[in-house]
């Protein structure tokens, strides 16, 4: 206790703009620690208002990290900038993400029990696995959600009952600009009839977000005409140098043409020859003609076209004029992608024209913005350690100065104590090489016989040094810059 009086004796007794400074820093480490606090503090909420399933916080967490938009993630949720919270849900709404939850085969039968009726457990059965399903299909490739509704095969108990196979529907929702094809959609339909014992490839309808049913024709179609194209363009000439539309003209009804051709098998396929007689005396006239069939081959075509069959495709690719591309080598490669058949009367027409907006700027390939949204969360935590190293270089002098000044008090009165009651030689001796405030202070603490022999044995120059800082009524906590340059010089 008695220390700490004496040291808040000695900060009173500092002079005023010594006080002010060391107020100064005080209030400025405190305002920069608040600060700090504040900027670092989490103030992200969470980005639903409901809990999420396992699978649904797996879609938003990769959705999220493929954007770039930081966040902390949750047991049942993520935790966003409140200041980005409507416009993350609209984004992940626009995207499809996250879709319906579909219980699946484990979440349904954690539920059964020994009571449950057969009915029920037949029916619980039927909707797990069609839930199963409709989540192997959301991986495809252009399918953004599905969906399958499984109909159970009927036996027909009763007289007036048919029997009925089992069946099922598949509704695809398709990503903007996807397509599928018809390899696709076979695909789909022999992967459901795979996973539902006793259901038939046959039995399974697939409905795209176009209401187009499978099973028509197997000709590709304009969407996936276009995108084969586009595809192929963009990696050849980098996306955003072409734009490709595809339209193509259904038959619009079924023909069925029957051709008969005969062709003979050698020379003519007839020979005829003719006879004509004139007998003047008996005025006689006769005529005879006569036809030899000398052999034929009859080939029998039977065509047959579907009403969804093409019946012309016009393709138009726009190429951005600023890049000086080849237009005869997009004409040639075009043409042979899309099939362009000129006798069935389709067209193909190749323009270069100046696009009104380039493509987004990336860097090599990387989204820049996207890399720059990665960093934005650690603006806050930057500024706080830029802010704290400029505060530590700004003091990091006055504080070296203070510890010193503190250590120096700790050896002078240590050298008081141990001076009380020596020889004034002795304390001179002791205080040989000390500088001149470090003297001052311990020679004040002496007694005023001891003090007024140990100076007298300083030279003139160091005396009057000393008897100077002697005259002050307290020394200075932290002494000037030139003094402790010269006593460390």
């Amino acid at each position: 206790m008695e220390v700490f009086r004496r040291e808040l004796a000695r900060l009173s007794a500092l002079p005023l703009r010594v006080k002010t400074g060391l107020l100064a820093g005080f209030v400025a480490a405190i305002v920069a620690l608040g600060w700090g606090v504040t900027a670092t503090r989490d103030v992200r909420v969470a980005l639903f208002a409901t809990p999420l399933y396992a699978d649904q916080l797996s879609e938003v967490q990769t959705r999220l990290a493929g954007w770039g938009v930081p966040y902390a993630p949750l047991a049942d949720n993520v935790r966003v900038d409140p200041r980005k919270r409507a416009e993350l849900l609209l984004r992940l709404s626009l995207a499809g993400v996250p879709h319906r939850h579909l219980a699946t085969s484990d979440e349904t039968f954690a539920h059964v029990n020994a009571l449950t009726p057969q009915s029920i457990l037949e029916a619980q059965t039927r909707d797990a696995l069609a839930a199963d399903l409709a989540q192997g299909l959301r991986g495809l490739d252009g399918v953004a959600d599905a969906r399958v509704i499984v109909a159970p095969a009927s036996s027909g108990a009763y007289a007036d009952e048919t029997a009925r196979d089992a069946s099922a529907s598949v509704r695809i929702t398709l990503t903007p600009g996807a397509h599928l094809a018809p390899a696709a959609v076979a695909g789909i339909r022999a992967f459901v009839a795979g996973g539902v014992p006793g259901l038939d490839a046959d039995h399974v309808t697939v409905l795209d977000d176009r209401g187009a049913l499978d099973g028509g024709t197997t000709e590709a179609d304009d969407t996936s005409v276009q995108a084969s194209l586009q595809s192929a363009l963009d990696t050849a000439l980098g996306a955003g140098a072409t734009i490709v539309r595809v339209h193509r003209e259904p038959l619009g009804e079924a023909r069925d043409e029957h051709d008969v051709k005969r062709l003979p098998l050698a020379g003519d396929l007839t020979r005829t020859s003719g006879d004509e007689r004139y007998a003047s005396p008996q005025k006689k006239y006769q005529k005879a003609t006569t036809t030899e069939e000398r052999g034929s081959e009859t080939r029998d075509v039977h065509d047959t076209a579907a009403p969804d069959a093409t019946a012309r495709l016009s393709v138009a690719i726009f190429v951005d004029g600023a890049r000086g591309i080849d237009l005869d080598a997009i004409r040639t490669l075009a043409a042979a992608a899309a099939g362009i058949d000129e006798r069935r009367g389709d067209t193909l027409r190749v323009e270069a024209v100046r696009f009104a907006a380039t493509a987004p700027a990336t860097v090599r390939g990387i989204d820049a913005w996207g890399i720059a949204g990665l960093f934005s969360g650690m603006i806050p935590q930057l500024a706080f350690v830029a802010a704290a190293l400029v505060l530590a270089l700004r003091c990091a002098r006055p504080l070296y100065a203070l510890l010193v000044r503190a250590v120096e008090a700790a050896g002078v009165r240590k050298s008081s104590r141990e001076s009380a009651g020596l020889p004034p030689a002795r304390v001179r001796g002791a205080l040989a090489g000390e500088p001149p405030h470090v003297a001052a202070a311990v020679i004040s603490a002496l007694p005023a016989a001891t003090a007024a022999a140990v100076l007298e044995l300083y030279p003139p120059e160091e005396r009057a040094q000393i008897v100077r800082r002697l005259a002050r009524a307290a020394s200075d906590l932290v002494p000037h810059p030139e003094e402790l340059l010269r006593a460390r010089g």
